[in-house]
């Protein structure tokens, strides 16, 4: 990502912005965003500008750029404004390095700065990838191997009525009644990675934040729609919880998945709440909600906060990852502009029929009954672990995050073992060392950490720094 900071004085025209810019920026550089003060991102002149080149635009309070040290102040500027340069302290807010200092052109000032990372994770890489015949599947968080026999009869006889195109407004009326909202504020999706294109190709955000690590197809979405985003790391010394004030102030998209994958986390409901304003849509991705006993941290029956889009998937508690089924629930004029990025009929006949079966009190009340089951069987697979494995966070979903040593390795031998575990060095924030493990029947998990202890009892204790 290409920043250019901005400073210009009121009333600056298009023409006069982005001849400043082209004097210091191949024209050839993708990626780019134009940062400048809250006050001058309204400027017609500056948001022509972007407009004309499809740049991102991106406004900062002066109390937030007064924050960043820049390499050539101006007291002039500083005493005005509170920061020694606009440009210089607009490009360099996310990080990255100066690669042009600031350089006056007539009633603008420029100043670029690049963002330097290491090699990008791979956001397509996920658990189905780790798998192969002859594997004991930890990998991939579905519950089941199959849908239970009542869903398979309901799937059955949806076959029947293939031959007509696809009717979504029970499923919808289903799936709105099961959150208390009227049906307009529910979008019915092919699986929940169906929503976070929807968002991609809808929305047009000046700064998506994603917090990780977590669920990369949000992040993967937004980056093939050519949206600017920035990642907020959850650090492993603070258990992987949310804080509300890592997130940037200025980001109008934030996407958080609770519980989150792959850390199992569940973060407050009042602190997921807390990002939520008025100007902002939050995405909550909570595939992974019905795997908690009670959904006591769930926001997807909360109508009251601005911008909220909640997102489900029933793949994983009723073993349908294969049939592509989920929905979004939020208010109606933001589902309204999902809906219109859809084709006709993007809801199979079997994933509506699910989707009606699944939220009836009778389905609801067994997929209660699995997470209450699923609690016994976590603590099982906690309990059995090797004390030289490291579990992150509090885990409180369908799977767990270990930190082994020298965990490439180890993931590499427990396949040629048998068993199947997810990697986790393609998750932002993670790294080599860390292994998602889904949770499984107790008999299954004690045989699991029998040979993981037999693994890693090679290995030499975990040393290296907490990323």
């Amino acid at each position: 990502m290409t920043t250019v900071g901005l400073g210009a004085v009121s009333g600056v025209t298009a023409d006069e912005v982005l001849a400043a810019v082209d004097a210091v920026l191949p024209a050839a550089t993708v990626g780019v965003r134009i940062a400048t003060l809250d006050v001058r991102a309204a400027e017609p002149g500056l948001r022509e500008a972007a407009d004309r080149r499809g740049w991102a635009l991106v406004g900062h309070p002066a109390a937030e750029l007064a924050r960043v040290p820049v390499p050539t102040p101006s007291a002039r500027v500083a005493a005005a404004v509170g920061t020694g340069s606009v440009a210089e302290a607009a490009a360099l807010l996310h990080g990255g390095t100066l690669t042009v200092p600031k350089t006056v052109h007539g009633r603008v000032t420029v100043a670029v700065a690049v963002a330097v990372a290491p090699a990008d994770p791979d956001l397509s890489h996920h658990g189905d990838a780790e798998l192969a015949p002859g594997l004991v599947d930890l990998a991939v968080n579905v519950r089941a191997d199959a849908p239970p026999p009542w869903l398979r009869a309901v799937l059955h006889a949806s076959i029947d009525a293939a031959a007509a195109y696809p009717d979504p407004a029970p499923a919808r009326t289903a799936v709105a009644a099961a959150h208390g909202r009227p049906d307009d504020e529910v979008l019915l999706t092919a699986g929940a990675a169906e929503a976070f294109v929807l968002v991609a190709r809808a929305l047009r955000p000046r700064l998506a934040a994603v917090v990780h690590p977590s669920f990369t197809e949000p992040e993967a979405a937004l980056r093939a729609a050519g949206h600017p985003v920035t990642r907020v790391l959850l650090p492993a010394d603070d258990g992987r919880r949310l804080d509300p004030a890592a997130v940037p102030e200025d980001a109008d998209l934030v996407v958080l998945g609770n519980p989150t994958n792959p850390t199992s986390v569940l973060h407050p409901a009042a602190t997921v709440a807390a990002l939520a304003r008025p100007g902002r849509v939050l995405l909550v991705d909570e595939a992974f909600a019905d795997t908690v006993p009670g959904e006591p941290e769930s926001l997807a029956d909360r109508r009251d906060l601005p911008g909220l889009l909640v997102v489900r998937s029933l793949t994983k508690t009723w073993g349908l990852a294969g049939v592509r089924v989920g929905y979004a629930v939020g208010p109606a004029p933001l589902i309204a502009r999902l809906a219109a990025q859809q084709p006709q009929w993007p809801v199979s006949t079997p994933a509506l029929a699910a989707l009606a079966a699944c939220t009836t009190p009778e389905a609801r009340a067994e997929a209660e009954q699995a997470a209450q089951d699923l609690t016994g069987w976590r603590t099982t697979l906690l309990e059995c672990l090797p004390p030289s494995v490291v579990v992150e966070g509090d885990p409180r979903s369908s799977f767990v995050l270990l930190r082994v040593p020298d965990g490439l390795a180890v993931r590499e031998e427990l396949r040629r073992r048998g068993w199947a575990v997810r990697r986790g060095d393609t998750f932002p924030g993670l790294t080599g060392d860390h292994l998602r493990v889904a949770v499984r029947r107790p008999e299954v998990s004690r045989a699991f950490a029998a040979v993981l202890a037999d693994v890693v009892a090679g290995t030499t204790p975990y040393t290296s720094e907490v990323p």
